[in-house]
């Protein structure tokens, strides 16, 4: 297994002088190196090949024991110095201080067919930054990350990758909902990879913290191997990376407001500065159609990151974000002033978005109307958010409606004659409103489905395979696997899984409740 390796991050930004590997707030540096612990006896349990191949690695290589070995951290591969990265970050709107990667080793940098990527360990071990953690990952959280993070990718949604997914040999003590009741669990690791894994908090921890120097050769860095087309680094391309990160951040949540995803925890350092999904603790997907809910126990009481305020903390973080930029920058106006184009760019992209799930492309004055009506009939009774958008794809203009979409009711018997009136209403709208747009059922069909996923990683589906993973069965990790990689398909023969949520998942821990060590 021959790799091309960069060192560009090692290269051009500030390494911590201090070479030890102890938990302690780290200054004037951008990163520190660390070393993954090993593992006591590492077993690969599956391999994204497709992401493999990004990297230059076959299939026959990724079942070697050199791959087993770099992909565990029981080996560091020739040449390159594993290291972690330092920043800070908002924690549910509180300035937490310095965070870094707590349970992140960064291996190396991969250059393949003109594509850099960045790969690291999460889960391998105690960095400089683990405060008072172990630096350790369990199997419940790995197969979790593993899975969304494929799944995200094949939704075509911005997402940071997996590679592998392996157990440590080692065994883990976790306290899952926080209550005091902690357990052994066994260890895991996941190989995770993306062209960058820098967050507003890298950016922030410096102008915290006053160290200028830091930030700038920091941003200069960011703009000359993520963002080349800006030019070089100046005020200019400095205004105009801030432009384009709150673009790509509008651009994100938007997709996952789409396909009804939760991240559960938009922290600032949880937010990626090129606008992919990353960190995937207490996420989860909507089940009923409810803009108040949130997958985190953690946010339980004051719902911040839920589902209706993703678009809100997406502008919050990038106020944030605006804060840190600004003493390089020295100028608030065009800051503002791209702050007040996301808050524009959203009502309308939000709206085209959700025109696009409901098969509408020509304008109409009374497309938000529509909209909103629907929205609110949505709610009206637990409605699957998933099986409505597909199934009402099927709706024609000589059918009733209602009929198309009674599978995603949780309770359709208990559906009463006043819901089922506002939904004839609503379909009535509709039916006129698609009379409007001149183009096929086949091909509004066509049009919708592309939007509207068939199948998505419910938390049950994952908890049902962690389960089995528990027990040392992985073929539903594999199943699981292979479902995700055509979300939009019909796939026959798959249809068990285009369902809505089992009652006995209703409120088990690990489809409802999710804390930040899910």
């Amino acid at each position: 297994m021959k790799l091309t390796i960069k060192n560009t991050f090692l290269t051009e930004n500030t390494a911590d002088s201090i070479l030890e590997n102890t938990r302690r707030q780290v200054t004037e540096a951008v990163y520190s190196y660390t070393n993954p612990k090993q593992p006591k006896k590492p077993e690969v349990l599956h391999v994204s090949q497709e992401m493999a191949a990004e990297l230059g690695i076959s299939k026959k290589e990724t079942t070697s024991d050199f791959f087993k070995h770099i992909f565990t951290g029981n080996e560091i591969y020739p040449n390159t110095k594993p290291f972690s990265m330092c920043y800070g970050g908002h924690q549910f709107g509180n300035w937490a201080g310095q965070l870094g990667d707590g349970r992140a080793i960064n291996l190396f940098e991969v250059t393949h067919q003109n594509k850099n990527w960045k790969v690291q360990l999460k889960g391998a071990g105690e960095t400089p930054y683990s405060r008072n953690a172990d630096g350790l990952a369990v199997l419940r959280s790995s197969v979790r990350e593993y899975l969304c993070s494929e799944a995200m990718y094949h939704l075509g949604v911005p997402t940071t990758r997996a590679l592998s997914l392996s157990l440590s040999g080692d065994t883990v003590l976790r306290d899952v909902l926080y209550d005091g009741n902690p357990a052994h669990e066994k260890g895991a690791i996941v190989s995770r990879v993306a062209p960058s894994f820098l967050r507003f908090g890298n950016y922030e921890i410096f102008a915290a913290r006053k160290d200028l120097k830091n930030l700038k050769s920091l941003v200069n860095y960011t703009i000359t191997y993520h963002f080349p087309h800006l030019g070089s680094p100046s005020k200019k391309s400095y205004i105009n990376f801030f432009k384009e990160v709150a673009e790509r951040t509008l651009e994100l949540i938007l997709h996952w407001q789409r396909i009804g995803f939760v991240h559960g925890v938009m922290n600032t350092d949880n937010m990626s500065i090129l606008g992919l999904t990353i960190d995937f603790g207490p996420y989860g997907w909507l089940e009923g159609f409810d803009h108040s809910w949130t997958p985190n126990t953690t946010d339980k009481e004051h719902k911040r990151y839920r589902y209706g305020n993703q678009p809100s903390i997406g502008l919050w973080n990038l106020y944030q974000l605006a804060n840190a930029l600004y003493p390089i920058i020295e100028e608030a106006a065009p800051l503002e002033s791209i702050l007040n184009q996301y808050k524009i760019d959203f009502e309308k992209k939000s709206l085209a978005m959700m025109k696009s799930k409901i098969g509408l492309l020509v304008a109409d004055d009374h497309d938000v109307e529509l909209i909103q009506n629907l929205e609110e009939n949505l709610q009206l009774v637990e409605t699957d958010m998933t099986i409505f958008f597909r199934k009402l794809s099927d709706f024609t203009n000589e059918k009733e409606g209602f009929q198309f979409i009674k599978e995603a009711f949780y309770s359709p018997s208990e559906i009463s004659k006043e819901v089922k009136n506002q939904w004839n209403l609503w379909f009535d709208k509709y039916s006129d409103r698609l009379n409007k747009e001149g183009i096929s059922s086949k091909k509004r069909k066509a049009l919708m489905n592309a939007k509207n996923p068939k199948y998505i990683l419910r938390n049950y589906m994952s908890q049902m395979a962690i389960e089995e993973a528990e027990k040392g069965n992985y073929t539903l990790i594999e199943e699981l696997y292979q479902l995700i990689k055509r979300p939009y398909d019909e796939q026959l023969g798959q249809e068990k899984w285009f369902a809505k949520r089992p009652e006995w998942a209703r409120n088990k821990v690990g489809c409802s409740m999710l804390s930040c060590s899910s």
